[in-house]
C-alpha cells in the first residue's frame, strides 16, 4: 500500500492497486474541515492516478467529520487557520474571507467545492464510510460520494442554517435528488439529527452495519464493484447520471450510443 503526504492538511492519502482511500485525520477535533482540508481534497482529485477505481472516504476515529472547524469563526487567525497553510484570500477564517470582494470570495468557495465535484467522475465509484458525526460539510462530504456505507451510530445533520450559513460545498442538490424538496427543506432549516434507520429509509444510505463491520461491509462493496468490467461500469455509470435530466427518449438514445460502443469494443477485443 503506498501513502502519500498531504502537507498537514488534516488527510491521509493511500493507494493499494485499484483502490485509493483518503481518510479525514484529525480525530482530536473529530475531524473537523478548513479551508486547508479543502484544497487538498482537491488537489487529490488533480492527481488521482488514472488506474484508481474506487476511492473511499473515511474518518479518523469515532467519527466521520464534525463539520466546519469552528475556529474559522474566529477573528483571531492564529486560531482559525487550522491544519495546512492558507491559500489565497482570506483562507484562515470567514471573517478574514468576508473582507474581500464577492469575486474573491466566491472563487474561494469554488476551490472549496473542487474537492467535493470530482468524486462524481464516471471513471470512478466513491464510497463514503460514515460512523458517528457526519454534520455539515461531514455531511455533505459524504453526499458527495456515489455511495454512503454507515454504522448503526451515524449522525447525519445540515448544521449550516444554524450557523448563519447555506450549505455550499455541492450537498444540496444530491439532498435534494434523494429525499425531495420537502424533506431537504425540513432537515436544513431544522439542523435536526438523521440516524441510521432514518438514512437507510431516505435513500441517504446505502448499507447499515455495526461500528465494528464497518470496514469489512465497505472492504466486500469494493470487491464487488472491481469485479465488473471497468469501461462497461464506466458507461453504466455515465448513463445512470444522465437519466434523470433526460427524457424517455433522450435516455434510450444515450442507452444506443454507449452499447454500440461497447460491442465495437467487445469485438474488436475479439479478433
Amino acid at each position: 500500500m503506498a501513502e502519500a503526504a498531504t502537507g498537514g492538511t488534516g488527510l491521509r492519502f493511500e493507494m493499494d492497486g485499484e483502490i485509493a482511500t483518503i481518510t479525514l485525520d484529525r480525530p482530536e477535533k473529530r475531524n473537523a474541515q478548513t479551508f486547508g482540508t479543502w484544497s487538498a481534497l482537491a488537489r487529490i482529485g488533480d492527481e488521482l492516478p488514472e488506474h484508481v477505481r474506487v476511492v473511499v472516504i473515511r474518518g479518523e476515529g469515532p467519527s466521520f467529520s464534525s463539520g466546519i472547524d469552528l475556529g474559522m469563526f474566529t477573528q483571531d487567525p492564529g486560531l482559525a487557520q487550522g491544519p495546512g497553510p492558507a491559500e489565497g484570500p482570506g483562507t484562515d477564517s470567514f471573517a478574514a474571507a468576508a473582507a474581500h470582494g464577492d469575486a474573491d470570495l466566491q472563487r474561494l468557495i469554488a476551490e472549496a467545492q473542487r474537492g467535493f465535484l470530482w468524486l462524481r467522475r464516471p471513471e470512478i465509484v466513491s464510497i463514503a464510510a460514515v460512523r458517528g458525526h457526519a454534520i455539515g460539510a461531514g455531511f455533505q462530504l459524504a453526499l458527495a460520494c456515489d455511495l454512503r456505507i454507515v454504522a448503526d451510530d451515524v449522525m447525519f445533520c445540515m448544521k449550516e442554517p444554524a450557523l448563519g450559513l447555506v450549505p455550499d460545498l455541492t450537498g444540496t442538490k444530491p439532498l435534494v435528488d434523494i429525499v425531495g424538496v420537502p424533506r431537504a427543506i425540513e432537515m436544513c432549516l431544522t439542523a435536526r439529527v438523521v440516524g441510521a434507520a432514518e438514512a437507510l429509509r431516505l435513500g441517504l444510505a446505502e448499507m447499515a452495519v455495526p461500528a465494528n463491520e464497518l470496514g469489512q461491509a465497505v472492504q466486500d462493496l469494493t470487491a464487488a464493484l472491481l469485479a465488473v468490467d471497468r469501461a462497461a461500469a464506466t458507461a453504466t455509470k455515465r448513463l445512470l447520471q444522465g437519466a434523470p435530466h433526460r427524457t424517455l427518449e433522450a435516455q434510450a438514445a444515450a442507452e444506443r450510443t454507449e452499447q454500440a460502443t461497447r460491442i465495437r469494443a467487445l469485438f474488436a477485443s475479439s479478433k
